[in-house]
């Protein structure tokens, strides 16, 4: 446990038993691990990562035409 999850568990033993506030702690890790998750599955994907390497193939294929025409420009 960190520390603060500590700190949070010794004011909820002290009001409530130890069993209670050990399900409360559980309960909050648990959910915030569920809120992370189903955020990560919003923001990345598999559509996302098709469309990050489309990008990036493109990209570099325009860096090397310029690299290129940059070369024979120079010979």
């Amino acid at each position: 446990m960190s520390r603060l999850e500590l700190k949070t568990y010794d004011i909820l033993k002290n009001t409530l038993d130890e069993e209670k506030a050990s399900t409360i702690l559980d309960y909050l890790k648990e959910k915030s691990e569920q809120m992370i998750n189903q955020k990560a599955n919003v923001f990345l994907t598999k559509d996302d990562k098709v469309d990050l390497i489309e990008w990036m193939v493109g990209f570099w294929i325009a860096q090397m035409a310029a690299i290129i025409g940059l070369y024979l420009k120079g010979h």
